[in-house]
């Protein structure tokens, strides 16, 4: 299922470490392939991508967003 999804970029200590984006709505979203560029914590983004639900994690934070593309939100 394609996505567009606006929130925030944040690093989680769980497993060996993984970036999930957090929507204002407080949705919780495990970036897959997520390029360095984006990995950036508190940085406010858009990402257009697909949720993955044939993909596991050791996170398990919340569905699996596969990055497509991205952009900066200016607050």
């Amino acid at each position: 299922m394609s996505v567009t999804v606006t929130g925030t970029v944040e690093h989680r200590e769980l497993g060996p470490g993984t970036w999930a984006l957090v929507t204002e709505q407080g949705e919780t979203y495990e970036l897959k392939d997520a390029p360095q560029q984006l990995c950036q914590p508190q940085q406010q983004v858009r990402v257009e991508g697909e949720v993955r639900e044939d993909v596991m994690t050791f996170a398990m934070i919340g569905p699996v967003l596969e990055v497509k593309s991205f952009s900066i939100v200016n607050g």
